[in-house]
């Protein structure tokens, strides 16, 4: 045999090797969660809860560290450009997806991030002004066509989830909206205690408390099941608009090149959390429904939520502002 290919042989078994004995080895050093969004927000619970139950299965601290900025994309550029060594991992939401649809340039490639683990997710409930005269979405759909003006639909931006609630309800419902894009959630939520726009969509997290003080009123939950902390709310598709998919979720992903024997066991680490009573409890109890799986049942929801966000974002023509 060629003395060059057998070198080429060797080294390259003496790589694996490498690699293996290396995610047998790991974790032997704390786990870092970056998470691209200010502490506080439904992303940053739901990354505290999967750290802290994950921490306990690998034998190491998880630890959260805070890199908002960009719409998410600061956070997750720093961990697309990290070493693949399985000890910085980005806490991933919808943007990872929808970012590099709709904005002009992006820091990263979109394979430079890989779907490790779902954690939870956050249904985002349709709300309206207290004092609005519809008092589901339907009725709200129907009014809006009536409208000689249309309704206006609060926004956290361009490509957030209430843009996407919007450009569905408007193509595949016939709804007539508005967009009006504010700065943030918490500008939109104002906006719609003020009674300045007719209606907005915001995570269950961050909408229960204000619906409960009658601040706001809840009109449908756009998951696919009941909120279990808030049942008596009704899905839109049980209203009758199945389209209507979407939430705040929160996942796992990794730079690429992490181990996958690394990689499976940050999964199971993060199943195990979310399977956790104490956890799972306590989440559900703000509005947050623990989810968990495997690494495959992740990528999978990964590549269907680009399938539909994808066909939202051709046929609205969403662009970055």
């Amino acid at each position: 045999m060629n003395y060059l290919v057998v070198r080429s042989t060797v080294l390259l078994c003496g790589f694996s090797a490498a690699i293996a004995a290396h995610a047998q080895a790991w974790p032997n050093k704390p786990i870092k969660f970056v998470v691209p969004f200010t502490a506080g927000g439904a992303n940053d619970l739901m990354a505290r809860a999967a750290a802290e139950g994950a921490s306990r299965v690998l034998g190491q601290p998880v630890v959260i560290d805070n890199k908002p900025g960009a719409g998410g994309s600061l956070g997750a550029e720093l961990v697309a450009k990290s070493p693949p060594d399985g000890y910085t991992f980005l806490i991933s939401a919808a943007g990872v997806i929808s970012n590099h649809m709709i904005k002009k340039s992006m820091p990263f490639k979109e394979s430079d991030l890989v779907p490790v683990a779902m954690i939870a997710l956050s249904p985002s409930i349709i709300v309206a002004p207290p004092n609005a005269i519809y008092s589901n979405l339907k009725e709200f759909v129907e009014a809006s066509k009536k409208s000689p003006d249309g309704f206006n639909f609060a926004t956290a931006g361009t490509g957030s989830t209430p843009h996407f609630v919007a450009e569905i309800l408007k193509s595949k419902y016939g709804a007539k909206l508005q967009v009006v894009p504010y700065k943030s959630g918490n500008e939109s939520a104002t906006a719609i205690m003020a009674g300045q726009v007719q209606a907005t969509s915001e995570a269950s997290i961050v909408s229960l408390p204000k619906i409960a003080g009658g601040k706001m009123k809840a009109l449908a939950n756009t998951w696919t099941t009941r909120i279990s902390s808030y049942s008596q709310l009704s899905t839109a598709t049980e209203q009758g608009f199945p389209e209507v998919k979407i939430a705040h979720w929160a996942g796992v992903h990794a730079p690429a090149g992490v181990a996958p024997e690394i990689m499976d066991k940050v999964a199971a680490a993060v199943d195990a959390a979310m399977k956790t009573p104490e956890i799972a409890n306590r989440l559900k109890a703000s509005g947050i429904e623990p989810i968990g799986g495997t690494r495959a049942s992740f990528n999978q929801f990964v590549g269907e939520e680009k399938a539909r966000l994808a066909a939202v974002v051709k046929v609205s023509g969403m662009k970055e502002d």
